[in-house]
Parts: structure tokens; sequence; C-alpha cells
């Protein structure tokens, strides 16, 4: 995989991001749903419980893009103790799974009790959408998965950084968007998170 592939794809994967969030969208309701906030940890239990009209079609159109986005990003990082070469990737990949573990759990709550439908494993996986809002394919997915060492420590990187640059567009488009504070606060905390992780990642490709 080489890089200038990736920085292609990065672009395109920005782009998609808004015809993501209108497909899903359509597959959420703004009509059911039922009182009571779920409050699985301390970013679900923020705030007075969510009723149907603290939250808008936009909080649901980020929850359920972004438990799949989220669980693609769990599986890569699951990928790096037995195949990266890199203290530096081990410890990215460790620092993704601990922040976006807990963060699937919120968004999960939230759907839950917004009376919506939690995307079901694999419902927005990479082989069904395959770059969309910087989702992996199968293929890219192989590739991970059959790297060892530095050529590992590359595709990760670049891969993430795609991932991450997904992640950070579905959050903006909910800040702007979104009407349900926890949720806002959350894609803020995304967009801050994943930037910095961008920035360390594109630094450590360069030296490399």
């Amino acid at each position: 995989m080489i890089r200038t592939r990736s920085l292609f794809r990065r672009g395109a994967a920005v782009a998609t991001a808004g015809a993501v969030a209108l497909l899903l969208a359509a597959c959420g309701s703004d009509d059911d749903g039922s009182a009571g906030h779920h409050g699985k940890d301390d970013a679900a239990a923020s705030g007075p419980a969510a009723s149907k009209e603290d939250r808008n079609a936009a909080d649901v159109t980020f929850a359920k893009g972004m438990i799949p986005h989220h669980r693609q990003a769990v599986e890569m990082a699951d990928l790096a103790p037995g195949r990266a070469a890199s203290d530096e990737v081990k410890k990215l990949a460790a620092d993704i799974k601990k922040a976006q573990g807990p963060e699937i759990e919120t968004l999960s709550g939230w759907l839950d009790s917004w009376g919506e439908e939690v995307p079901a494993e694999g419902g927005m996986d990479h082989s069904m959408h395959g770059s969309a809002g910087g989702m992996m394919s199968a293929e890219d997915m192989k590739e991970l998965e059959e790297a060892k060492g530095a050529a590992f420590d590359t595709a990760f990187m670049e891969m993430m950084i795609e991932h991450h640059e997904g992640a950070v567009a579905m959050a903006e488009t909910e800040r702007a968007d979104g009407a349900y504070p926890p949720v806002k606060k959350m894609a803020g905390e995304i967009i801050s998170a994943q930037e910095a992780e961008i920035d360390a990642m594109e630094s450590l490709l360069d030296k490399g």
C-alpha cells in the first residue's frame, strides 16, 4: 500500500461522510422512541433524562453511524499487538481501543433510551460500505491482517488516518446539526482526540 493511494482515498472518505449521514438518517426515525436516558457511563449519565424533544434526527444518525465506525477501529486496533513492530503503534492502537470501546456502549445506550435500533454487528461494516466515511473495505482489512512488522505499522497508520478523518467529518456534522447536548459533547471530544492522533500518526509516517 503506498501513501499516495492513502492520501487520495482520505479526501474521498471525507467527501462521502455527508452521504453516509443521509443514508443513516433515512434508517433512523425521529418519530419513534420514548423518554429515559440509559446512563451506561459518565458521558451517558450527564445531563437530564433524554426525551423525544431532547434529540433530533442528526443525533440518531450520528449514533447509528459512529457505532459501526468505532467497531471497525477496535477491530483494526486488535490486530496491532501481534503484528506491529513499533511500540508507538502498539500504544496508539491500545489508546484507540480504550477510548472507542466505551463510546460504543454510550452511543448504544442513547439509542436504547430513544427507542431506536442499535446497529447489529456488521450492520455497516467494510464488506458493505467500502471507504464510505473512512470505513475500510474487505480488501483493506485483508491487507492489514496479512501485514507484519514495519509494513503493518505503515498500513495501520495510513488506514487509521483515513478512518479518523471520516469520524471527524461525521462528528463535525453532529456538532453543527445535532440537538442533544451530551451527543454534541462526545462529537467534540472525538474531533479533539482523533485530530491529535492523526497529527501523531502523520509525524510517525514522516519519520519513517
